[in-house]
């Protein structure tokens, strides 16, 4: 195996983190740009070198690229109601475009640039692929699909290789964006809103990681756009069923209409709003329960060999044991 030196962007998140691991487990020389130093210090004892800075700086990016042979550009501004809109095309579009600037002026040899299935919205003939039609909902959608389209520039360029994937929902053990809806579940708290007929995609963190890698060693993704998700969607009600037996809790039964829910959610915003308050419910999380997320993945299987190892059960059964381990779940 050829020895890389590879620079993977958020590097202290999520994804990002499991992406540095599994670098520097496999031998390769991996660095990345962190805001908080503290917060990377784990990987820095790993191994990782760690550039002080944010990549809506390009100086830092500049000296980040610097002898690197690839770039795995994972950094984004997680949603969340209170942050400036600016903040979110700042770090999604600009801090792409210093990117995409400083590795071609370094010749990187490959670049891959990670968006979202959001900016697919909703898919109205679920399941949803790559051609299909652009319906970001909100801000974060709306500027990683700005940050897309600017990879998508540069890729139709060809100044440097770049692979473009689109992960679904993203989960597994240390994820902590759906461990309100495990605690929920845990806690005998959980409404459905609405029908529970409608479609989730989830991807577990192992197998994104795998889809990662194959977008920025097969020769075959170079120049194309991939969604990567498991193997099954299933309705919410279905993914609520699996929850509760992982947890081995009763099935929640309550439900409630989505609409009145969603109309308070608005008015909770108006309400939040000039305050600059976080609102206890908002639009974003109630089309949780409304919109159709299913997508087709076989484009990824076909050309690059993306084969998901962890069924849907498996995984939310590994999530909900270490939410417990974690302490999550207590009252």
């Amino acid at each position: 195996m050829t020895v890389e030196r590879i620079l993977v962007t958020g590097g202290t998140g999520f994804t990002g983190g499991h992406l540095c691991q599994r670098l520097l487990k496999e031998g390769h020389r991996v660095r990345t740009i962190a805001r908080s130093l503290e917060k990377a210090e784990y990987l820095r004892q790993l191994g990782a070198e760690v550039i002080p800075g944010d990549i809506v700086d390009f100086e830092t990016v500049l000296r980040a690229t610097e002898g690197i042979d690839k770039v795995y550009h994972l950094a984004a501004l997680y949603r969340q109601e209170g942050v400036a809109r600016q903040a979110f095309w700042d770090v999604h579009v600009k801090g792409t475009e210093n990117l995409l600037k400083a590795a071609a002026s370094q010749q990187v040899r490959r670049f891959v640039h990670c968006s979202t299935v959001g900016v697919h919205g909703g898919i109205k003939q679920p399941p949803g692929n790559e051609d299909g039609p652009y319906r970001p909902g909100d801000i974060y959608q709306e500027s990683k699909l700005a940050g897309e389209k600017v990879a998508a520039e540069w890729m139709e360029r060809r100044e440097i290789p770049i692979t473009i994937c689109r992960p679904a929902g993203i989960y597994g053990p240390g994820d902590l964006r759906f461990l309100k809806l495990f605690k929920s579940i845990y806690r005998r708290r959980f409404w459905m809103i609405g029908s529970g007929e409608v479609l989730y995609h989830f991807t577990y963190i192992d197998d994104l990681i795998e889809g990662i890698l194959l977008c920025g060693n097969k020769e075959e993704s170079i120049g194309r756009v991939y969604i990567l998700a498991g193997n099954e969607y299933v309705t919410l009600s279905t993914l609520v069923s699996l929850i509760a037996e992982a947890l081995k809790v009763s099935l929640p039964k309550r439900r409630i209409p989505f609409w009145p829910v969603y109309a308070a959610s608005y008015l909770c915003e108006l309400a939040c709003k000039p305050f600059g308050l976080e609102p206890p419910l908002y639009r974003r999380r109630v089309d949780f329960f409304r919109k159709d997320r299913a997508f087709d993945t076989s484009r990824a299987r076909r050309e690059i060999g993306f084969y998901p190892q962890v069924d849907l059960k498996t995984g939310v059964y590994r999530t909900a044991e270490w939410y417990k381990e974690q302490g999550y779940l207590r009252a």
